[in-house]
């Protein structure tokens, strides 16, 4: 069936318009995007320090809950562009409110009165920013993690709007090659992002470093709107996915006392517009509730639909609420992994005290130190994919090697060893600056290389390549294809609750080790306080998610280690529901 498009239908639209032609305008978009926004948030722990007059854990917990906002916004935006706007519509305000943040950010920079005065190591009492100075601080991050909330989860998915031929035989390829060079982009977009970026912050100042990720959005705004003409602009689904969610679980419980004798799979209500019939699975039975059908001419509409869908859901729609249920164990062990990444904004404090040479004319900026991280990801990425994988397919019989499901427990144990490491370079990196007389002086150079902190990052990087890209693919496996977009979307709000869990992590510890008068662990002052204590509280933490990682892998029905799965019903072979 051919979807209407004013009076032409979309198959002859496609032959006009989108194609790869369409790519640059896109890649290059998120390209700027990316390296603009990241190139601003990196370094930026040393800003708020400087120019804020912040602690360490006030800064880090600050951006924490912007990473959590810019995080959470994501599901947001995916809904309001499947349901209202469109994907081009989202991705061009979003790329907009990115740049007013940036812009914002690089005005604090250029008027002396939006920020306070730099406080020297003789002052025992330092001014605190004003409200107002405050309010334009987060106003920049506001319109960051909207824009945010909108391009991360559309642009991707715009870009394969592009190229979908469903009459094509090659058409399956050439989205997964787009997929590829697209994730390629991003990662070379971050790698300049923590590289040249943080190296002319650092080097030329704030009002440059901050000035060059305005040009950037204006680039990115100007290509984007540029390649307007040339693009597949699809229509948005009037049917809301997570609405009819919620709808199918309200349903259930509007029905919780219902008793009814089944004499047959009739009396489930499937929905008039899907090709597949489904049956009702067997696990969370209460919630089939809201898919039988009571009184036909109450329940349903002269042309087969539902009357109400808050009282009566189709099978399909009840399907997809058990299938999210199902991964929400297994997606609350990925927290963890997330909260260990983020340890960069007190790594960047460490490798600021240490020597950074690489070459004797060429320092390594402190906050470059995470693209050891993203240069291991895709070492491993590589490696497994062109040495590992075809040699495991030969003992696992699997196309891919590991399960989903082993990649992540991989991950999650990498992660773990990685904090334990991190935990134990702070510590011997403690002792040689006090050794070295620096405990009252938390800007001196220690007598040791910035080196030492590459392993760790390293690590990092592995376990974030096993488990997530493990993740996404126990997701995809699992849920629906009419659920494709949440699948994408879960990583990103994964990270939006794992940046709150980390930001109550340190306010807490910060609270309780400053307690009586005490240094605090997470002093500003590092050589004082006991980072290699915070470190390993996470390396811990790790290792219980760990544990919890095993006992969720056992609610899971599994075959031969295959992926898990929930066995397909093709009969209705039980007569009465139970009350739960």
């Amino acid at each position: 069936m051919k979807l209407k498009m004013g009076t032409e239908t979309q198959d002859e639209v496609n032959t006009r318009k989108g194609g790869l032609r369409t790519m640059p305008f896109i890649i290059l978009n998120e390209s700027f995007e990316m390296i603009a926004s990241y190139g601003s948030q990196t370094n930026l722990i040393i800003y708020l320090m400087t120019y804020y007059n912040m602690s360490a854990a006030t800064g880090t917990s600050i951006l924490a809950l912007w990473g959590a906002l810019s995080g959470g916004l994501a599901i947001v935006g995916a809904i309001i562009a499947d349901s209202y706007w469109g994907r081009f519509n989202a991705v061009a305000y979003g790329t907009i409110f990115t740049f007013i943040g940036v812009v914002i950010l690089w005005l604090t920079s250029m008027i002396p009165q939006l920020t306070t005065l730099a406080c020297s190591q003789f002052q025992h009492v330092c001014n605190g920013p004003t409200a107002f100075q405050l309010a334009v601080l987060f106003t920049s991050f506001a319109f960051t993690s909207v824009g945010a909330g909108f391009v991360r989860p559309c642009s991707i998915m715009f870009g394969a709007d592009q190229l979908e031929q469903k009459g094509n035989p090659e058409n399956k390829k050439i989205v997964e090659s787009y997929f590829n060079w697209y994730y390629a982009s991003t990662g070379v977009a971050t790698m300049i992002a923590v590289t040249v970026i943080i190296y002319i912050q650092d080097r030329f100042g704030w009002q440059i470093g901050f000035g060059i990720p305005v040009i950037l959005m204006v680039l990115s705004v100007s290509t984007f709107l540029i390649g307007s003409p040339l693009y597949i602009k699809v229509k948005t689904d009037t049917e809301n996915l997570l609405l009819g969610l919620f709808q199918a679980g309200v349903a259930a419980f509007r029905k919780r006392k219902i008793r009814l004798p089944l004499t047959g799979c009739d009396d489930y209500y499937h929905s008039p517009y899907e090709s597949e019939v489904l049956t009702p699975s067997k696990d969370f039975r209460w919630l089939n509730r809201a898919c039988m059908i009571e009184d036909p001419e109450r329940d349903l509409n002269p042309d087969g639909s539902t009357s109400n869908p808050w009282n009566l859901c189709s099978v399909e729609r009840v399907e997809s609420l058990k299938a999210l249920i199902r991964i929400l164990p297994m997606w609350s062990a990925g927290f963890m992994m997330f909260v260990d990444l983020n340890v960069f904004t007190f790594s960047v404090l460490q490798t600021k005290t240490m020597d950074r040479h690489i070459f004797p004319h060429f320092e390594v900026p402190a906050a470059s130190f995470s693209v050891f991280l993203i240069i291991a990801l895709t070492i491993w990425i590589t490696f497994y994919d062109r040495v590992f994988v075809p040699l495991l397919s030969k003992y696992t019989g699997r196309p891919r090697g590991l399960s989903p499901v082993t990649r992540m427990g991989i991950g999650l144990a990498v992660s773990c060893m990685s904090m334990a490491l991190s935990a134990i370079t702070e510590s011997i990196r403690r002792k040689r600056a006090i050794a070295e007389g620096h405990e009252d002086d938390p800007h001196a150079l220690v007598n040791m290389s910035a080196m030492w902190f590459v392993p760790q990052y390293a690590l990092l990087g592995v376990a974030q390549a096993t488990h997530v890209v493990g993740q996404i693919e126990f997701f995809y496996t699992l849920l629906p294809k009419s659920m494709a977009s949440i699948a994408s979307a879960m990583y990103t709000v994964g990270t939006a609750v794992s940046s709150l869990i980390g930001s109550f992590l340190v306010s807490s510890e910060d609270w309780l080790t400053s307690r009586g008068g005490k240094t605090s662990w997470l002093a500003s002052n590092i050589n004082k306080g006991h980072l290699d204590y915070h470190f390993w509280i996470l390396a811990f933490m790790s290792f219980l998610n760990s544990l919890y990682f095993l006992v969720v892998c056992r609610f899971y029905q599994t075959e031969n280690d295959e992926l898990p799965h929930v066995v397909d019903e093709e009969e209705c072979d039980y007569r009465l529901l139970h009350e739960s």
